[in-house]
């Protein structure tokens, strides 16, 4: 966790395929590698990619391959109705786009308005046209949703300790307090946001932080709170040792009536 992080490019298949991604940086001098089975690029030689004519097409964004697991772990489907609970500047919604191929809608929520004028911005480059934002302005923003989910992601605020590589000064700011008070964040989202989902949808949970008592803990929590109503159907953890990319964890929950 304390070498730097790789860059790590998505492609942006509204535009483009990783293969032709490839090419067009190759063909600008940039020097990339694909991730085979992935829509992942790295770059290997330190470059302002984002002076390349890719970036200012909207062929791509920059996530890391981590990162780009837990769009596809929720199992979205083009046409489907799907709210990004904590969008924050968009990068899961814009991949959500890219995998419903524009088809069916995505409600992109956040308390931070500001973060989703951003993602209107990249989703302009982008031509990620089915993303409506709504900032979460009071409880009644949540209820209005209620039931209307085919999928619903939960990008819940965290420690960060999955992405100390981006984020060094959160070794020394992080305090056991901070985390005590993240967790009940945590639980409060999912409490409130998860009747925002239909039964028989999905939803998944994750954090960048590889901490159980932030991602196991919580669901198993979550689970045994809703008495049988949602159930887990599949986690995944994805540490930085094993991957040599940021640790995420994810969870998919099925909501069952």
């Amino acid at each position: 966790m304390n070498s730097n992080p790789p860059i790590v490019l998505r492609a942006n298949r509204l535009k483009t395929t990783p293969h032709e991604l490839y090419k067009i940086l190759t063909n600008e001098g940039y020097k990339v590698k694909k991730i085979a089975n992935s829509d992942a690029l790295i770059l290997t030689k330190s470059a302002n990619v984002f002076k390349s004519n890719a970036f200012k097409l909207g062929m791509f964004e920059q996530q890391d391959f981590s990162s780009q697991q837990v769009v596809p772990f929720l199992k979205v489907e083009e046409g489907q109705w799907v709210v990004d609970a904590c969008a924050g500047n968009g990068g899961k919604s814009l991949h959500l786009a890219s995998l419903m191929n524009n088809k069916g809608k995505i409600i992109a929520l956040d308390i931070k308005d500001w973060k989703l004028k951003e993602l209107k911005r990249r989703a302009r480059r982008a031509g990620a046209s089915n993303i409506e934002t709504k900032p979460i302005e009071t409880s009644k923003t949540i209820k209005r949703l209620h039931n209307k989910a085919d999928r619903l992601l939960i990008d819940a605020p965290c420690s960060g300790l999955g992405v100390l590589k981006r984020n060094p000064d959160t070794k020394w700011h992080l305090t056991a307090e901070n985390i005590d008070e993240l967790r009940l964040v945590q639980r409060q989202i999912l409490e409130k946001y998860c009747h925002m989902l239909k039964p028989g949808g999905y939803m998944v949970y994750s954090t960048c932080s590889i901490l159980p008592s932030e991602n196991e803990q919580q669901v198993k929590w979550f689970i045994d709170k809703m008495n049988g109503q949602y159930t887990l159907e599949e986690e995944q953890t994805l540490y930085p040792s094993e991957t040599g990319f940021d640790g995420f964890y994810m969870a998919r929950i099925k909501r069952e009536y």
